[in-house]
């Protein structure tokens, strides 16, 4: 059924999305928002864990919504809700930690800094961090973002300094200073998403611990839906149309994008017809919605004439360790055991470039410093997966004692992730979702120096971990991959025949098509991405505002 014809339809309302409608609709133009997941309202997030880590409040079931997911290209696939983020108004944003560092110059021009890397596919950005500066202040306003920016190495070339000042911190980031300053680097304050007093007509933060894995009931994260969304609707030319699954974008007789196909709350099939649409869907589900878009004029998939729509993936480089304090053995000791507060707001990005390869790699990423996640099912099933038989009766209780007697400091790894050809996102055909359609099959295989690096980088933050003397010092891993921290599959360039996208996000074979969320991204940088893909949005829709008032389309 046919809705009434817009502007543009904004397809997912993230980092990206939310950007894009408002943008858009403070410059007058009407926005139809879809969104496959529900409009959670601050009354629907609750201190749940197993409504929010074991069901499907934010992450599709994987008999219900699967992904397929294989390390390399000769194992099979297997079911799993790997490389989801979080289907509700906001995505990821909602229950995201809210890290939110900047992307650094180096990482615009990767492929010019680090020459040929063989086995990789590096490509330099169409753009510079000069032109996206601008447009990361725009976001750190718009989503409140509280910070304070320090010299040091790695610091990236700003205007001013953060909208909001530092959140409280838990005295151990004095003892986290101290030992780093000791071993010659440079610990500086991690931005937060998260507000640190009112702001905007959102509450300060309550300090309640539950931030990742959990939406914020008080409005104090800079989650989309929380910032964006509210004011994108208060503009009167925004309609969001929550639990509504686009299946196609649709193409006139001259390939220009005509509509978005999508199921609306009842399983009605409705088309909403746009001058323009914006794919915000994740990197993995834009990719997949266009390798769905079969047409005549695209039979291998929507702006697919190159083949390049689901290539070069990118996720985070993931590697963790963590140091145990016990609390009945720190009496006199330290000094900072006993408080309660959540944040430890540390990081390090002394090792972001290296000056040369002499340890086997030159880019390298962000190590940021926390306390533990508090979920007790968590921690109570990863003490009983230990060792290779698992722990169960008493030796699990007698671990969960030992469990409440500590306060576990960790820390984790944001490393690069070097793209490369067998790195990928496909659609199966005999795998479909509850909507019938075939799902992402994702491919991923591991650059060998993406390992070195993290190796390395988790080697140097067990350096400051030791220094403070825990009770116990244990690594998690080495070698994982953030997932929901991902790009690369709709790169954006200059030469059609290399990228998906230009350096507007406009599709190099559809033009009134744009994409807006990480799939643009040509590197994944050292730094989780939210951030950027939000500022980035904020300057896409300035220019598609400027093109259609122009009337380039």
């Amino acid at each position: 059924m046919p809705n009434d014809p817009v502007d543009v339809v904004v397809v997912g309302s993230g980092a990206g999305g939310a950007p894009m409608a408002l943008e858009l609709a403070r410059a007058g133009f009407s926005v139809v928002v879809l969104e496959k997941g529900a409009h959670y309202q601050p009354k629907d997030f609750l201190h749940d864990e197993i409504l929010n880590s074991r069901r499907n409040f934010f992450m599709p079931l994987p008999w219900d919504e699967p992904h397929l997911w294989r390390k390399g290209t000769d194992q099979p696939f297997a079911r799993t809700n790997e490389a989801w983020t979080a289907n509700c108004v906001g995505g990821g944003t909602v229950h995201m930690s809210g890290y939110f560092y900047r992307m650094k110059p180096v990482d615009f021009r990767l492929r010019t800094t680090l020459g040929e890397v063989k086995g990789a596919s590096l490509a330099d950005w169409p753009i510079e961090y000069k032109d996206l500066a601008p447009f990361y202040d725009v976001a750190e306003a718009e989503l409140g973002v509280s910070g304070n920016a320090v010299p040091h190495p790695f610091l990236e070339p700003r205007s001013r300094n953060f909208p909001l000042p530092p959140l409280d911190e838990h005295p151990v980031a004095k003892a986290i200073d101290d030992a780093a300053k000791g071993l010659g680097w440079h610990p500086l304050p991690t931005a937060r998403g998260i507000l640190s007093q009112p702001y905007q007509g959102r509450a300060g933060c309550s300090y309640c611990t539950l931030c990742g894995s959990y939406g914020c009931e008080h409005g104090a994260k800079a989650s989309t839906n929380a910032s964006v969304i509210p004011r994108a609707l208060a503009t009167g030319k925004v309609t969001l149309r929550p639990r509504c699954m686009a299946t196609e974008v649709t193409v006139d007789a001259k390939g220009n994008a005509k509509s978005v196909i999508y199921k609306d709350p009842d399983g009605v099939t409705q088309e909403q017809s746009a001058r323009v649409v914006v794919l915000s869907c994740t990197a993995v589900e834009s990719a997949r919605l266009m390798l769905n878009s079969v047409s005549a004029r695209f039979p291998k998939g929507l702006a697919n004439g190159n083949g390049l729509v689901g290539k070069n993936l990118v996720f985070s480089s993931f590697g963790q360790s963590k140091a145990t304090f016990r609390v009945s053995k720190s009496a006199g000791k330290r000094a900072w055991i006993d408080s309660q507060a959540p944040f430890v707001n540390r990081s390090l990005q002394d090792f972001y470039l290296m000056p040369d390869a002499r340890f086997g790699f030159r880019k390298g990423g962000t190590l940021g410093f926390m306390w533990q996640h508090p979920n007790p099912i968590f921690a109570a099933v990863g003490l009983a997966k230990k060792g290779k038989d698992g722990v169960f009766g008493k030796a699990l209780k007698d671990k969960l004692r030992e469990y409440k007697d500590s306060r576990i400091l960790e820390f984790e790894i944001y490393g690069e992730f070097l793209p490369n050809p067998d790195t990928l996102v496909t659609v199966d055909a005999k795998v479909k979702d509850r909507y019938g359609l075939p799902v992402a099959a994702i491919t991923v295989k591991r650059h060998p120096v993406d390992l070195t690096m993290t190796k390395f980088l988790v080697e140097r933050g067990e350096e400051v971990l030791a220094a403070l003397e825990p009770d116990a010092l244990e690594r998690v891993g080495v070698a994982g991959e953030t997932t929901i921290l991902q790009g690369g599959t709709c790169r954006f360039g200059k030469d059609p025949a290399a990228s998906v996208l230009d350096a507007e996000c406009r599709a190099h074979e559809v033009k009134n098509l744009y994409v807006v969320d990480g799939s643009f991204l040509p590197s994944s940088g050292g730094v989780p991405l939210t951030l950027t893909i939000a500022a980035n949005a904020f300057r896409v829709g300035a220019a598609l505002v400027r093109r259609l008032k122009s009337g380039g389309l």
